[in-house]
């Protein structure tokens, strides 16, 4: 074992594992082929120890990459316990640590130039089409797996000696809607995940095998240490807070409530969070995988302490999640669908476990994010009679979600809480370039946002279209009944809704979860859900109301009505009628 390594050196050495794991995710967005990746950046990528501890990620999703990669890597192990350098796995299991089916991942051992197995590079890409029943990778009303229809590979060779194994591919291709777009992303993630492979050999050449193992165990060592300064910032105490989804297909008619207790020791520098009390997995595609319970509660945890702890399997030491088998929200069994695991369940995981923190500890914790997948951010598919070819792609046209923040008003386009904000809203252009669509309206709806010392998201409104022919759209709204709740007197943000806009400009309400399709002249228009507020509104900074109002977030009207803000003519802050109708209002 080398010597102890030297904080300068040890800071160098994190920064050129993340360096590479950038380098990965820089090459799977300049070629991958679909829309979901290489306009909206729906993948990660990750470097994980040969004993299956992530080490190092950098601009990932956290629902992709917080838990998952660390139970893929050790079943490419169990099932491929002879790894030769040349081999690559496709996973998308989500019995075997995937966060689900949709998010293809390629997995390649890192072998030295004496065959030991040094490191696991990991590159996860969320797929358009992956041969699901119906032409959606969000299936919310499978019964189970067999009824969502998806194509599962648990860790399966798909490459070795550098070679493809065409009865893999074929099969894939054979299945997929899009083959030569699923071809492309295929390409893009194993060239990802072989740049890492390439650049980590150079740095273990470099500076030693020895080193770069002694400086996993240290910085694993100085992140739990950073992790335990956090949590001793927070007061102790334990929270229960619920969130519920909306009921869909497969559901009981008042939805879906989700319990999360989190239970703070600062002393023993170790967070809590038990999600045993929750119902068993349900017959539609709303069940989490164990990937997406964990990461989701280590989510909310992470949204609460201070930023800048590193995110890896150190600091994963001090965050215990308690799930239990069979649950919607704990660990499925086959054949349990897992169709929508990283997103709908998995935010009113997030949520509620933020939001406890929040209620133990004032200066910390969040607000709710805002619900997800409205039609807006919906799989789009059909022929393009354009061109004579099938189409399918997930859009993000419109979504917004962002939590009050206890110093900061919300991230407005975080998309949803278990995404972070590193998925990119949709250029419009590209969008009616790539597939036969016209998007009529995209923008921000006034007086949605949730009210509070700092705001939550306002929701954003979308209408859009086929071109020409059919579109059809499928989608899996939450949020349309039970929208994002505030913290500490703030304000719940707005809820969301659809409606099918007919040729003769009537508006036709839409169920939640569904497959819709449009013709040539009709919209579908989609309003996603706000985002909670954090603390009273009365207590925001009138001249920050003002500038709400300049800029058409909040009304006059409403800026009287919650914030208790009065202007005067040119819009001003009336500073004594301020003062006057607040006194009023909180007494």
């Amino acid at each position: 074992m080398a010597d102890k390594i030297d904080g300068v050196k040890l800071a160098l050495l994190s920064n050129r594992l993340e360096g590479i794991s950038r380098k990965m995710g820089n090459t799977l967005m300049r070629t991958g082929r679909s829309g979901v990746l290489n306009i909206a950046r729906d993948f990660s990528c990750c470097i994980l120890t040969a004993d299956d501890q992530l080490a190092a990620v950098a601009e990932s999703l956290p629902i992709h990459v917080l838990s998952g990669p660390d139970m893929m890597a050790a079943t490419m192990k169990e099932y491929h316990p002879d790894l030769k350098r040349g081999d690559a796995f496709l996973h998308n299991s989500p019995y075997h640590g995937c966060s689900h089916p949709a998010d293809h991942t390629i997995l390649v051992p890192v072998m030295d130039d004496d065959g030991v197995h040094r490191y696991t590079m990991a590159a996860k890409a969320h797929q358009a089409d992956i041969g699901n029943s119906i032409p959606t990778t969000y299936h919310g009303t499978a019964r189970d797996v067999y009824e969502e229809g998806a194509l599962i590979f648990p860790a399966v060779k798909v490459q070795e000696n550098f070679e493809h194994n065409m009865d893999i591919v074929r099969m894939c291709r054979m299945r997929i809607r899009v083959p030569d777009q699923w071809w492309g992303d295929y390409l893009a993630m194993i060239g990802a995940a072989r740049i890492g492979e390439r650049e980590l050999l150079a740095l273990g050449r470099e500076v030693g095998w020895d080193t770069l193992e002694a400086f996993n165990e240290q910085w694993f060592d100085y992140s739990e240490e950073r992790m335990v300064g956090a949590i001793r910032q927070l007061p102790a105490g334990s929270a229960t807070r619920t969130s519920t989804h909306d009921a869909i297909p497969g559901t009981p008619e008042d939805g879906i409530t989700i319990t999360s207790k989190v239970t703070i020791d600062p002393d023993g520098g170790e967070v809590t969070v038990d999600l045993m009390d929750n119902p068993d997995a349900q017959p539609c595609g709303l069940n989490l995988s164990e990937a997406c319970a964990r990461t989701a509660a280590m989510v909310g945890v992470f949204n609460s302490i201070d930023h800048s702890v590193p995110k890896n399997a150190g600091s994963f030491r001090r965050i215990k999640v308690l799930l239990r088998e069979d649950s919607v929200c704990g660990i499925p069994k086959h054949p349990t669908s897992c169709s929508a695991a990283t997103t709908n369940i998995a935010d009113r995981v997030a949520n509620p476990t933020q939001s406890a923190i929040a209620e133990i500890a004032d200066g910390f914790g969040l607000a709710e994010c805002g619900a997800i997948i409205p039609p807006a951010v919906g799989v789009v598919s059909g022929m393009n009679e354009e061109t004579g070819q099938p189409f399918v792609n997930q859009v993000f046209l419109g979504l917004t979600g962002g939590a009050g923040a206890p110093e900061a008003d919300c991230w407005q386009s975080i998309c949803h809480v278990g995404n972070g904000g590193l998925c990119y809203q949709d250029s419009i252009e590209l969008d009616e370039l790539r597939q036969p669509i016209f998007v009529k309206t995209r923008t921000f709806a006034p007086d949605t946002e949730g009210a509070g010392q700092f705001c939550g998201a306002r929701s954003a409104y979308t209408e859009f279209g086929p071109r020409v022919g059919n579109l059809d759209i499928a989608y899996v709204s939450d949020g349309g009944i039970n929208g994002p709740k505030g913290v500490r007197g703030g304000l719940g943000g707005s809820v969301s809704g659809q409606y099918k806009i007919t040729r003769n400009n009537e508006r036709e309400d839409l169920p939640n979860c569904a497959v819709v399709t449009l013709v040539a002249g009709e919209l579908i228009s989609s309003q996603s859900c706000g985002g909670g507020g954090y603390g009273v509104p009365t207590e925001r900074d009138p001249d920050t109301v003002a500038r709400d109002v300049v800029e058409d977030y909040v009304s006059a009207e409403r800026a009287r009505s919650v914030y208790g803000v009065v202007l005067d003519g040119v819009g001003n802050v009336d500073a004594a009628a301020t003062t006057k109708l607040r006194a009023e209002m909180t007494a």
